[in-house]
């Protein structure tokens, strides 16, 4: 059981194969960091929504719990809905630390391999 937990949060989308991307993330992010449960939760038409992975990683022991938005930038599902959603979560597990980073695109590292990508590096 670990203490900790990575729920990587995206968007959804009715195909799911659309899916794919960020369940290799997970796969990643797990094999970078074993000791660390990871999970991927959807804001909408697909599951497991945020609530539900929060309390899949809650209900396995974990009291630190980082949500990492797989979107390009912070727009409205992440400023209005998204802190929503997490204030509910952090109501229903008040013994959870539950931290939100911004959206992984904002990251400069993301951006440079993004633009690498791009430019055929």
């Amino acid at each position: 059981m670990s203490q900790q937990a990575i729920v990587l949060f995206a968007h959804g989308a009715r195909d799911p194969e659309w899916a794919g991307p960020a369940r290799r993330v997970a796969a990643e992010v797990q094999r970078l960091r074993p000791d660390v449960a990871v999970s991927v939760a959807f804001l909408e038409l697909m599951e497991p929504s945020l609530a539900e992975a929060v309390e899949a990683a809650a209900a396995s022991g974990a009291r630190q719990l980082r949500v990492v938005p797989l979107f390009l930038a912070q727009g409205g599902h992440l400023k209005r809905d998204v802190p929503a959603l997490i204030e509910e979560v952090r109501a229903r597990h008040p013994g959870c630390d539950i931290a939100l980073s911004v959206a992984v695109g904002e990251d400069e590292g993301v951006v440079r391999a993004m633009a690498a990508f791009a430019v055929g590096v």
